[in-house]
C-alpha cells in the first residue's frame, strides 16, 4: 500500500474518531453499600421491609445524580441474608468485608448487629443499623456504629410506664424470648413500670424459636396479671397471644416492643388480638410537621413494591442518604475520610434530623406508641 492511500484512509477515519473522543465516558466512581438483615426465616418481612427501603434510597441517589470529590458516583446496593442468627450474621459481615463496601446499612436485630460490628470496626467501615435497639450495640465505644432509631432504655421505660398510666395496669407479668433484644427491652420496660408504682408479678422466659407456651402461660395466669408484656418478635408474640386467650386470660391487655409492631401480629394472633388491647411502640416516629414527607414515602414504596410499609423501611432510606450526605461533605467516599462528617452530619431526613450524639446514637429520638383496631396499626401518641 502507498504512502498517498495511508494518508488518505486516516483522513477518512479521522471524523469519525474525533466525536467518540468527544463522547468519552465521564469517570464514574462506584460506591458500594451493604446491607444485611433477615430476609429469610421467621421476621423475613421486617427483613425484607428494610432491604427494601435501602434499595429505594439507592436508586433515588443514582436518579438524582451525586458527585463525591467531583467524580459521579454509582450507587450498588450489596443485600445479604444473616437470617436473624449472630453466626450468619458475621459471616455476611465478613462477606462485605471481602467485597470492600464503603459502607453498611443493618443489621436488623441486636443479637446480630453487635456481632457483626467488631468486624465492621476492626476493617474501618461505618455500619448504620435501622433497627437495633440495644443498648450494648454503641457502648462499645466503636466510632464506625450508629443508628438511627431510639434504643431501648427509652423504649422499655417509656412502655413501662405507659403501662401503668395509660393502660391502668397494676399488675404485670414479663416474658422475654432471651435474645439480646428481647431481655433488654423486657428488663427495661420493667423498671419502668416500677418507676410508676406497679408490681411485677410474674417473669418466665422462652426462645425465639419456641411455639408452645403453655407452661410458662400457667405459671404466669396465677398470678393474675392485668397485662402480660412480651420481650421479642411478632413470630413468637402472635401464636403466645393465641394460646394466652385458649387458656382463658380473657382480655388481659398485651404489650410488646418494637418487635411486634406490625400487622403481622394479627395474622399470627389468629383472631387473638381484640382491638385497643394490644400495645406496642417502635423505636422512633414521625411528627406531625413530617407527616406529608413520610406518607410520600409510603406511597412510593407501595408503587416501587406493592406491598406496605412495615416499620423500618424509612429509616434504612435516611440510613442509605445519611452516609451518602457524609460523603458529599467529605469528599470521599472512604470510610477513614468521611467517618468525621457522618459523626457531625445533621441530615433532614423523612424520619426527621439524622444527628448522632457521641456514642452514635440517634440525638433527640422519637418513639411511637401504637395499638390495633381493626386488624391494624393504630398510632396513639409520638413521644420523645
Amino acid at each position: 500500500m502507498s504512502r498517498s492511500t495511508l494518508l488518505f484512509g486516516a483522513v477518512l477515519a479521522l471524523p469519525l474518531a474525533l466525536p467518540l473522543a468527544g463522547l468519552a465516558a465521564e469517570p464514574v466512581e462506584v460506591v458500594k453499600i451493604g446491607h444485611v438483615a433477615a430476609t429469610s426465616g421467621a421476621v423475613a418481612y421486617f427483613g425484607k421491609d428494610n432491604e427494601n427501603g435501602a434499595r429505594m434510597a439507592v436508586e433515588a441517589l443514582n436518579a438524582r445524580g451525586v458527585s463525591i470529590g467531583g467524580r459521579k458516583a454509582r450507587f450498588e446496593l450489596l443485600a445479604e441474608d444473616d437470617g436473624g442468627d449472630p453466626k450468619q450474621a458475621t459471616s455476611a459481615a465478613q462477606k462485605l468485608v471481602d467485597a470492600k463496601v464503603n459502607a453498611v446499612i443493618g443489621h436488623q436485630t441486636s443479637g446480630t448487629s453487635i456481632p457483626a460490628s467488631k468486624i465492621y470496626h476492626d476493617n474501618g467501615i461505618a455500619q448504620i443499623s435501622p433497627s437495633a435497639t440495644s443498648p450494648q450495640y454503641t457502648a462499645q465505644g466503636f466510632n464506625t456504629t450508629f443508628r438511627v432509631v431510639s434504643n431501648d432504655k427509652q423504649l422499655g421505660r417509656v412502655l413501662g410506664r405507659y403501662a401503668v398510666t395509660g393502660l391502668a395496669a397494676k399488675r404485670v407479668a414479663v416474658i422475654d424470648d432471651r435474645t439480646a433484644y428481647g431481655q433488654g427491652v423486657a428488663n427495661e420496660f420493667i423498671k419502668g413500670v416500677k418507676e410508676a408504682g406497679a408490681v411485677v408479678v410474674g417473669k418466665e422466659f422462652t426462645t425465639d424459636k419456641s411455639t408452645e407456651f403453655s407452661a410458662i402461660l400457667t405459671k404466669i395466669r396465677a398470678t393474675k396479671p392485668d397485662l402480660v408484656f412480651f420481650g421479642g418478635m411478632s413470630a413468637v408474640a402472635g401464636p403466645m397471644l393465641h394460646q394466652m386467650r385458649q387458656l382463658g386470660f380473657g382480655a388481659t391487655k398485651f404489650v410488646g416492643g418494637d418487635g411486634i409492631c406490625s400487622d403481622e401480629i394479627v395474622k399470627l394472633a389468629q383472631g387473638a388480638v381484640i382491638d385497643g388491647e394490644v400495645v406496642c411502640a417502635e423505636a422512633g416516629g414521625v411528627e406531625a410537621k413530617g407527616k406529608a414527607a413520610i406518607d410520600k414515602f409510603h406511597a412510593a414504596y407501595k408503587k416501587r413494591f406493592g406491598i406496605e410499609v412495615q416499620i423500618y423501611s424509612p429509616y434504612t432510606y435516611d440510613a442509605v442518604m445519611a452516609v451518602a450526605e457524609a460523603m458529599v461533605k467529605a469528599g470521599s467516599s472512604a470510610p477513614a475520610k468521611y467517618l468525621p462528617a457522618l459523626a457531625a452530619i445533621r441530615y433532614p431526613g423523612i424520619t426527621g434530623t439524622i444527628a448522632f450524639d457521641k456514642a452514635g446514637d440517634i440525638r433527640d429520638g422519637t418513639l411511637t406508641l401504637y395499638t390495633f383496631k381493626g386488624g391494624h396499626r393504630s398510632v396513639v401518641a409520638v413521644t420523645r
